[in-house]
């Protein structure tokens, strides 16, 4: 059964990640500016999803944006997808989980390249992180606490605002409301993994901006994307907890 979901589930966020990099280009704008509509030589770009390239006339089709090939997307999605999937099914989180991972990596993608995690993603992300388990506690076989995870989204977000409050500079607004749906899907499993997920997440962060100074690549004062390692250290801990039911 875990090997069918995982395999399930791979598909799934195969085909998911291949829609991404369009949606990331069009993200991928500073703050306070609209997002992008034209390719780089002005041809309007069709919807949101899909591949990010357009097609010009007789030259044929050319790629655009920098946040990464179709190829990569899928690959990074359908793994941690089947991870997911390995570690929480059969359980009716699972689905929550497996469904709501496309997200995670657009947001991931967009904050690389820019410095930036759009409130058009976070907070519907937050709230269908929320209402969805609260269906799967529903079902039978759920494994985790619905009013734990709600109150796992408060307290994460609430941390992550007494942050930056403290140090404006060194923590975003964005980060903030990624840590709502963040915080939910650690408090699923209870505070242990709460507590595990939320202190992976500095950890991986602090890890890496450490092997930047170590390698002349950055300044004490060089602000860099968090909101990828907040995503791992939380997915890290889903995974524990997943395992662990």
């Amino acid at each position: 059964m875990g090997i069918l979901a995982a395999i399930l589930a791979a598909s799934y966020g195969a085909g998911a990640g291949l829609l991404l990099p369009r949606a990331a280009y069009r993200l991928s704008v500073p703050s306070r500016e609209s997002w992008r509509a034209h390719c780089p030589d002005g041809h309007p770009i069709p919807g949101w999803l899909g591949p990010a390239r357009c097609r010009p006339a007789p030259l044929g089709e050319h790629r655009y944006g920098t946040t990464g090939s179709g190829a990569a997307a899928a690959a990074g999605t359908a793994a941690l997808c089947a991870v997911l999937a390995a570690a929480v099914a059969p359980r009716p989180e699972a689905a929550v989980f497996v469904a709501l991972a496309p997200v995670l990596i657009l947001l991931a993608l967009v904050d690389l390249a820019v410095h930036r995690l759009p409130d058009v993603l976070t907070l519907p992300l937050a709230a269908a992180t929320a209402g969805l388990l609260g269906a799967a506690a529903l079902l039978p076989g759920a494994a985790g606490s619905w009013r734990l995870a709600l109150l796992g989204g408060g307290a994460l977000g609430a941390a992550y605002l007494v942050l930056f409050l403290i140090n404006p500079a060194g923590m975003g607004l964005g980060d903030v409301k990624l840590a709502l749906p963040l915080g939910v899907a650690l408090g699923w499993y209870g505070w242990g993994v709460w507590m595990v997920g939320a202190f992976l997440g500095f950890l991986y962060g602090a890890l890496y901006g450490l092997g930047l100074l170590l390698r002349g690549r950055a300044t004490r004062k060089q602000g860099f994307a968090f909101g990828p390692f907040m995503t791992a250290g939380a997915l890290t801990g889903v995974l524990l907890g997943g395992f662990g039911a």
